[in-house]
């Protein structure tokens, strides 16, 4: 065997060990992603994206409000800042030509799958997306919002209908056939109130209760849960069992809190970029 030979095999057990660890390292976080939020029912896993659409179901119904327009670009925020919370993607550092968070574009950081289908087919696009693009830009292009005919194959199509279902599998909601006049439609009520009231009763104690008046001592995913629920105009439907004086006090605590300027909080330490991003492009849609 040629010294290049065992060079070779080096090479190729090196390449092989880096791969296993970076997995590794990924499962790892993903796993914390899980834990991270230690008041929370450890029964039950939901991402991002299935607890804003569980915030704006109407329990018995069984679906969204039709007057809310805002939801489906939530959801395609909810999974940008999923995938970068289970470190799959990055915003690019800043430079002196990019230095605000609009700027700067969306980099994968691992393409390991994370188990959820949305977020692997998200990941997919970024992944073959040359050059890349930005937050806005991807949100935009995951909702459909393009003229570009080429880029409509990035459009992810039937989302809160796949959420849901992952709902019903996870035993929070279940599927009924509901007529309107000239329509069948399927709907998902909701029958895990219990989790649903959990969810609910977390974001209200965290402007409440447990109100620090610091996005940086914030729980990670509740920030980003409150500024997507902000974003996709479910906000209402958590404090509405409120009494008027904590639905005053809840609801002006979060408007304080999504009107901080993103390029400031995003620069702070241990701040999670993707959170203002996504927050900085739904403020100037």
């Amino acid at each position: 065997m040629t010294t290049l030979t065992h060079r070779a095999r080096r090479t190729e057990v090196g390449k092989n060990s880096e791969k296993k660890v970076e997995s590794e390292k990924d499962m790892n976080q993903d796993r914390n992603q899980d834990n991270e939020d230690t008041g929370d029912s450890k029964d039950i896993r939901l991402t991002l994206m299935e607890e804003v659409l569980l915030l704006g179901l109407k329990d018995k119904e069984g679906y969204t409000s039709f007057w809310n327009d805002c939801i489906s670009s939530g959801l395609r925020g909810g999974i940008l800042i999923e995938l970068a919370m289970r470190g799959r993607i990055y915003l690019e550092p800043p430079t002196m030509r990019k230095k605000r968070l609009l700027d700067r574009k969306v980099l994968l950081k691992s393409d390991s799958p994370t188990g959820d289908v949305l977020l692997d087919e998200t990941l997919k696009h970024i992944k073959a997306t040359e050059p890349t693009e930005t937050v806005q830009t991807w949100i935009e292009l995951l909702t459909g919002e393009t003229w570009n005919p080429f880029k409509l194959q990035y459009q992810l199509r039937n989302v809160r209908e796949r959420i849901a279902k992952n709902l019903v599998e996870k035993g929070i909601l279940t599927t009924e056939k509901q007529n309107f006049l000239l329509f069948d439609m399927t709907t998902h009520p909701v029958t895990n109130t219990t989790e649903k009231q959990r969810l609910v009763k977390k974001l209200q104690d965290s402007v409440l209760e447990r109100w620090v008046n610091d996005p940086q001592r914030m729980d990670k995913r509740t920030l980003a849960l409150l500024v997507l629920a902000h974003s996709s105009d479910v906000l209402e439907n958590v404090f509405s069992s409120l009494t008027d004086d904590k639905y005053d006090m809840a609801m002006n605590r979060a408007k304080d809190l999504v009107e901080l300027d993103p390029e400031v909080e995003g620069t702070k330490h241990s701040a999670t970029e993707m959170i203002w991003a996504v927050l900085a492009a739904f403020n100037k849609s």
